[in-house]
């Protein structure tokens, strides 16, 4: 058994040749609305149960079917109003039970990837095979209901087996957010093609802010502003990546909102950021940085 992921090496912060961002902005910033759907009577698979009650749970089904029927709009108006596009954590079978969401996303210029088919489904016990067949069902249901070219990847509940990340990579998937260990992208080690780690947060994402530690919605503006203030100022020397997950059943309530509101017209205050999607760090990342990067991991390597 491994000791570690072995999917990166370590690269101290002090020590990495220099990111810049268009416009050579401190900051790259990105918001990601996990936009998903949890079945009433999900199947049972191997490691984690869907839902904590009994099935049917009822309460935690309708409570997250609120996201989809009112708060996505609140945040999508709040997103619009201070000029942010997102880049969607979509459960592609979305797609089939919601195609207004899907529609009002892509007339505001959002990006979509994949966060599996049903929030309710994990990945944990599938065999290469079936991984393939999940991710080739999410890059053709995002092509054919959305009309975009899939880039990305975050698993349901952010479930793994030892080959996704590399299943990811044969199937031209151009970065993943599977891996928290970074506030820059990231070279990963895949058995073919390339693959890259897309900062993604539980820091600052909503679920544990908001339900695990009891956050108040003040209290949840706080530490993302925080949050970006911290890198916004270590932008300055190295450029650095700032995400901010959302899940419409909790920042969508009416008493949250205003936060989410005060949070992105604190961010778009400041000059020097960039508002970016996943999709276009990633491709910046590749064209700008990922050979320096790859060679100077390379050479720290062969000195060790």
């Amino acid at each position: 058994m491994l000791s570690d992921p072995d999917r990166y090496d370590y690269f101290p912060l002090h020590d990495r040749p220099r990111i810049t961002w268009p416009n050579d902005a401190r900051l790259a910033f990105w918001v990601a609305p996990n936009i998903e759907f949890y079945e009433l009577h999900p199947p049972l698979g191997p490691g984690r149960v869907p839902w904590p009650r009994p099935f049917p749970d009822v309460l935690g089904y309708s409570y997250r079917d609120y996201g989809n029927r009112v708060g996505v709009w609140r945040m999508i108006d709040v997103m619009a109003r201070n000029g942010v596009r997102g880049s969607v954590s979509l459960n592609v079978a979305l797609c089939d039970h919601f195609p207004d969401i899907i529609k009002a996303c892509n007339e505001l210029g959002w990006e979509f990837f994949s966060h599996g088919v049903y929030n309710t489904r994990y990945l944990y016990g599938m065999s290469e095979a079936q991984q393939i067949r999940i991710i080739r069902d999410s890059i053709d249901t995002i092509r054919d209901k959305a009309g975009q070219e899939m880039s990305g990847w975050l698993s349901p509940a952010l479930t793994n087996t030892d080959e996704t990340i590399d299943l990811l990579a044969e199937a031209g998937i151009q970065y993943t957010l599977d891996l928290m260990h970074d506030d820059q992208p990231t070279p990963l080690r895949v058995r073919s093609g390339r693959l890259i780690s897309v900062p993604y947060s539980l820091e600052i994402n909503d679920v544990p802010l908001l339900t695990m530690r009891n956050a108040s919605p003040e209290r949840y503006a706080e530490i993302c502003k925080a949050q970006f203030d911290q890198l916004y100022a270590e932008g300055a020397d190295n450029g650095m990546v700032m995400c901010m997950p959302l899940h419409p059943f909790l920042v969508g309530q009416p008493h949250r909102i205003r936060a989410l509101d005060e949070i992105l017209r604190y961010v778009t205050s400041h000059d020097g950021v960039w508002l970016a999607t996943a999709r276009e760090i990633a491709a910046w990342y590749y064209q700008h940085h990922y050979d320096t990067v790859a060679a100077a991991l390379a050479a720290r390597r062969r000195a060790a």
